[in-house]
């Protein structure tokens, strides 16, 4: 029987599957989300916007993308789900129609000096494959390429049981890439004794100076009692073999008053202790401490290539691994165009497309040998992206946080293009967005609002682009606000004279900063901005530099306990009631002893997300009962915690309860527009804005004269930036100079002085060529920045 063949023309009715095209919230209620119901179309790009802190990331990352990857986690079997991260259920009544989700965010990277922009992507990888194919001389597999991998020989005799117990002998050999001198890391450290310890002293009379080595610490009685040296000796009379037992003995097991313990030499429990651990993630006074004592120099053996001489020595075209990571990827990407070997011509397909996907995403500056670590936010997130770009998955939900963030407005329509290729291909896109001009592409636009913290967390407008022009939301008054360029301008108190900058990619730069002014440096991505500004005025003495690291803190970490306004507060508690101040932290002794202090006791429920449940002895408030019978001006601690930034200034500036201190410090963060956030709010659900102004508001009490700032409008909604700008304002006006790297055209148009770095990126950019007011800039519209400011303020 012959095929039958369809001859009517009639649509067939529409298909059951294809009616599931929207994502439906109800009743979100995750951080400071008020029941939020709203509909969300699938397959297009929607834009979710409001000021800093209403609830946007609660609602995209905390609500749909936490959920969907729950979802998805549950799909493994239980064996599995012990492996991976658990989550719990989000705060919402119903969530339907979600997608698999891909979170695109701006987290860091992480800053293990052997994760490279090469590592973290699959480029160097695939160069280690192409290497030991076509390398000359042929040293090995990929691992004799790798950085990571040290070269192991082993021989022995190994039991092998098959029905009888057989002995083997067995070689085994692994050839690894890595430098064996710096061990991958391309840099070594020395360390100066003399910040270790005072040779004048004996061990009796504290010699050494290192933090946690008092005199009745355990460490410090562990040399003392050891027997390898004379307590009693100064440490500059000791013999040779007295020193080395002191500074390099190997781990020995003893007894110390009746402990077992592990003796060793001073210097190698040191790295063990402190220099292996990530700085960043340290107390201050510690990172203080391995600032002073530890200096980093390139590794001489290696040269800063992390790579062993073999893998060194192995060229393809007279070039080496260690030089191909090194290139400029654009430059990269060239080289590799110009190879022609069938035997690997998939890999370089493969790796080709990988590193043109780096040029069109605009990080063609970047090198593969860059430390992650040492990558801004905005650029993370962009190499994040490069694995998405050639993606066959369609039906997918992506989501972003700000991928504007970090880009010159030159960039912002390549991210833009690329926003828009993603959704064609029949993707959800989901975008956290403050520019306007990432707004306008929007299918779809949410704005949350109307105001920050518990004034926030509603729906305020959904509709199109058009439709919230016209609306009366905060987003839709100020889209359209353009600043206009100063007519006046202070004139500099002095100058800050840069001769021969020349890091990463800086060429030798001469620039006077003038000084008592408002100056932003400005350039395309990967100009050598931050290499400029971080590079030659180092934070130090008079220099406050504010830049992009996040806030490190748990979920016990707050407003009050990170800007250090709780110790004034547990003073002024201890005087009104005649007792200890540490009865006021829920951190020592006046915390709740059934929860610790914690507000909710935690229920570990092995493979699924452990449940926090309110404690029910101090109803969350974290504090023991006898605690809060103490009183100042009526109020408990718990009920000071729970005031805003707003009422606590109102509440500690006068009366039984007036503090300075602590008027001084709220301030601060009303300056900053953190007014709405309570105190004891655990910083943990801060967005990324308000953790910025944060670290702002708290180094405006550093006495310095120059406060550098790295980018301080990301996150800042169109309404915030005014309020940021009058803080600098008050800074430069209060006899401060203020240097800010930016790309935001409001904070540029607002400058005393420009200077514009360019023309282009990496090896294109690293010169000064612009200098002068914004006026001048727009004017004359010799640079790209100048060309982009003149459309802004429509000059």
């Amino acid at each position: 029987m012959s095929k039958a063949t369809r001859t009517d023309t009639r649509s067939p009715a529409p298909h059951g599957a294809d009616s599931h095209d929207l994502i439906r919230v109800l009743g979100a209620r995750e951080n400071n989300l008020k029941d939020v119901s709203i509909d969300i179309p699938k397959r297009r790009l929607t834009v979710f916007t409001g000021v800093s802190g209403s609830g946007k990331s609660s609602l995209v990352f905390n609500t749909i993308a936490a959920e969907s990857q729950r979802l998805i986690n549950e799909t493994y079997s239980s064996f599995v789900q012990g492996f991976m991260p658990t989550l719990a259920r989000p705060e919402v009544d119903v969530l339907e129609g979600l997608t698999t989700a891909i979170i695109v965010d701006q987290q860091r990277m992480g800053s293990d000096p052997r994760s490279t922009v090469g590592t973290a992507t699959d480029a160097n990888a695939m160069l280690r494959i192409l290497f030991s194919r076509l390398g000359k001389p042929h040293i090995g597999p990929p691992s004799a390429y790798a950085f990571n991998v040290p070269s192991v020989r082993a021989s022995g005799a190994i039991t092998v049981e098959r029905g009888a117990k057989n002995v083997v002998k067995a070689t085994f050999n692994r050839t690894g890439g890595m430098c064996v001198r710096c061990e991958g890391r391309g840099t070594v450290s020395d360390l100066d004794l003399t910040q270790l310890y005072d040779d004048s002293k004996s061990l009796n009379e504290g010699a050494i100076t290192i933090p946690g080595y008092g005199s009745d610490g355990w460490s410090m009685r562990l040399y003392k009692e050891s027997g390898f040296v004379d307590p009693d000796k100064p440490i500059r009379k000791y013999t040779k073999k007295e020193l080395q037992d002191f500074l390099h003995h190997e781990p020995t097991r003893m007894k110390i008053a009746g402990i077992n313990m592990t003796y060793e030499g001073l210097i190698p429990r040191i790295q063990k202790s402190m220099l292996s651990k990530d700085k960043e993630a340290m107390q201050p006074h510690i990172r203080a401490f391995v600032d002073r004592a530890v200096t980093f120099t390139t590794c001489p053996e290696c040269d800063g290539t992390r790579l062993s001489e073999g893998a060194r020595a192995s060229k393809i075209k007279r070039i080496s691994i260690a030089d191909a990571c090194a290139m400029q990827i654009s430059d990269l990407a060239e080289w590799i165009r110009g190879l022609d070997e069938p035997s690997v011509a998939p890999l370089l397909t493969a790796l080709q497309r990988t590193l043109d996907s780096f040029v069109e995403i605009g990080l063609g500056y970047l090198a593969l040998d860059r430390t992650a670590g040492t990558l801004s936010g905005g650029e993370a997130q962009r190499v994040k992206m490069i694995r998405h770009l050639g993606s066959s998955l369609t039906d997918v939900t992506y989501v972003f946080d700000e991928p504007t963030a970090g880009l010159h407005p030159h960039d912002i329509q390549r991210m833009n293009d690329l926003l828009l290729r993603l959704r064609d291909k029949g993707n959800t896109v989901l975008v956290v967005e403050h520019k306007p001009e990432t707004i306008a592409i929007a299918d779809h636009v949410v704005d949350l609002g109307p105001g920050a913290g518990t004034g926030g967390g509603s729906v305020c407008f959904e509709g199109t682009v058009e439709e919230l022009r016209a609306g009366d939301t905060v987003t839709g008054r100020h889209f359209d606000d353009r600043a206009s360029v100063k007519k006046t301008w202070r004139e500099p108190t002095g100058t800050l004279e840069i001769r021969g900058a020349s890091a990463n990619n800086l060429r030798d730069v001469d620039v006077d900063v003038p000084l008592g002014v408002l100056v932003v440096v400005t350039g395309v991505a990967g100009s050598g901005k931050s290499s400029l500004v971080h590079g030659s005025i180092p934070a130090g003495e008079g220099v406050v530099s504010i830049d992009q690291a996040p806030i490190r803190g748990s979920r016990r970490s707050n407003p009050a306990t990170y800007t250090g306004l709780l110790d004034p507060i547990r003073k002024a508690f201890a005087r009104a009631n005649d007792v200890k101040p540490a009865l006021f932290s829920a951190n020592s002794e006046g915390a709740c002893p059934t929860c610790n202090g914690a507000g909710v006791i935690y229920m570990d429920l092995a493979m699924m997300a452990g449940v926090a449940t309110t404690c029910e002895d101090c109803e969350g408030k974290r504090f023991d009962a006898s605690v809060l019978e103490y009183h100042l001006a009526g109020r408990d601690i718990s009920e000071v915690l729970a005031m805003s930034v707003d009422e606590a200034e109102a509440f500690f500036g006068d009366g039984e309860a007036h503090t300075p201190a602590a008027q001084r410090v709220l301030g601060r963060l009303a300056d900053v527009g953190l007014g709405y956030l309570t105190l004891g709010q655990p910083l943990t659900t801060l967005s990324g804005g308000e953790r910025q102004r944060l670290k702002l508001a708290t180094h405006m009490a550093d006495k310095g004269g120059v406060y550098v700032l790295d980018e301080p409008t990301t996150g800042l909604h169109l309404a915030d930036v005014e309020q940021l700008l009058g803080l600098l304002d008050r800074l430069v006006d209060s006899g401060k100079s203020v240097i800010v790297v930016e790309h935001h055209q409001a904070v540029m148009a607002h400058a005393d002085w420009i200077i514009d770095l360019g023309p282009g990126a990496g090896h294109d950019g690293g010169r000064v060529v612009f200098e002068g007011t914004p006026a001048d800039l727009v004017a004359g519209r010799p640079t790209l920045t100048g060309e982009h400011l003149a459309a802004y303020v429509g000059g």
